[in-house]
């Protein structure tokens, strides 16, 4: 099919074991020597260099010079997108071929695992325990596959300045996470919810990079949402909450 684009190239350069291992050690947004990712990836030196050559020849990594040594990080966002998308589809897709059980988290470097950027809202270890939260407190419910925002939940969202009716659909969904073993918050209202912690100042983005840190004053506030003392006794989780 002439019409169809033309992706072959890079889905080969991101199918290739090792390769992938380099990419996903720089999806932190670091910057890594080839020593490094050599040893990352069990390849020997110049094996590193003729893979990251290609690489950096299509677009997927750049060099800086850091210190007066050569250093390899994403080339760009749209490339950590495509990664990150690729780990969720590979979750998604084992969560579908065996419903009944529970996928293991993919391993990544721990700033991801903590906090992440998830197609426009927040992920990691930080996103799935608000989510947790969330439900415990009685801001949002489960029916059967649809996650919804109670009466509750718009009062006190509306409080933090989010309206949820002025908000698209989708509202609220599960979105599973890659990282962890249980849903982070995604739909108009993950991302909502997002930029507010974007815009406090609470959470930034990484380089060009989906990891997103997070201040002191940031971390305690977003804890404090949703907070155990205000929530109803629901149980199905065990309260989230992530420590420095």
């Amino acid at each position: 099919m002439e019409e169809a684009p033309c992706i072959s190239h890079i889905a080969s350069l991101l199918g290739e074991p090792k390769r992938t291992a380099m990419l996903w050690a720089l999806m932190d947004g670091s910057a890594k020597s080839s020593e490094e990712l050599a040893m990352l990836a069990g390849l020997s030196s110049a094996s590193a260099i003729a893979h990251l050559s290609r690489l950096t020849g299509s677009g997927l990594l750049r060099v800086e010079a850091q210190r007066g040594k050569r250093v390899f990080r994403v080339a760009a966002v749209d490339v950590s997108v495509a990664i990150d998308a690729l780990a969720s589809t590979t979750m998604a897709s084992a969560v579908r071929s065996a419903p009944l059980g529970v996928p293991p988290a993919l391993v990544a470097p721990a700033s991801l695992r903590r906090a992440r950027l998830c197609h426009g809202h927040l992920g990691g270890e930080l996103g799935a325990g608000l989510y947790q939260r969330m439900f415990q407190a009685g801001w949002i419910d489960r029916h059967e596959q649809r996650t919804e925002v109670t009466v509750t939940g718009a009062q006190r969202l509306a409080g933090l300045g989010i309206f949820t009716h002025a908000l698209a659909s989708p509202l609220a969904c599960d979105c599973f996470d890659w990282s962890q073993q249980q849903p982070h918050l995604g739909g108009a209202l993950g991302a909502g919810l997002l930029q507010l912690f974007l815009q406090s100042g609470w959470v930034s983005v990484v380089n060009e990079s989906h990891a997103l840190q997070f201040s002191d004053v940031g971390l305690a506030e977003i804890n404090r949402l949703a907070a155990p003392q205000e929530g109803n006794g629901r149980s199905e989780f065990q309260s989230g909450r992530i420590q420095q």
